[in-house]
């Protein structure tokens, strides 16, 4: 598989730890952009300090950091718009924990 396909399938598959969707379904992964070996991705999230950040933006960058690609994650704040979706896609398919 080649590296763009294989970056696709990483940045749109990561799942989210507590909801049953992808990030890319969710709207956190709100963009992506692949040069070469080079990934820009922005992530959209209810807010900046959300506590598994850290585990959300280590879920998408390792394996693709893994893959020899150079990942730089910008965060910015969800529309209200996408924050709707995102918390009535979050209650219906919240996992037991």
């Amino acid at each position: 598989m080649d590296f763009n396909k294989k970056a696709i399938e990483i940045i749109e598959g990561v799942e989210h730890p507590a909801i049953n969707h992808s990030l890319y379904d969710l709207g956190i992964i709100k963009s992506y952009k692949i040069n070469e070996k080079n990934i820009q991705i922005v992530m959209a999230l209810p807010a900046l300090n959300i506590p598994i950040l850290s585990m959300l933006i280590q879920s998408i960058e390792q394996p693709l950091v893994a893959m020899n690609a150079q990942v730089n994650i910008e965060k910015v704040v969800m529309t209200q718009e996408n924050m709707q979706k995102f918390l009535a896609m979050e209650q219906s398919a919240w996992k037991v924990m």
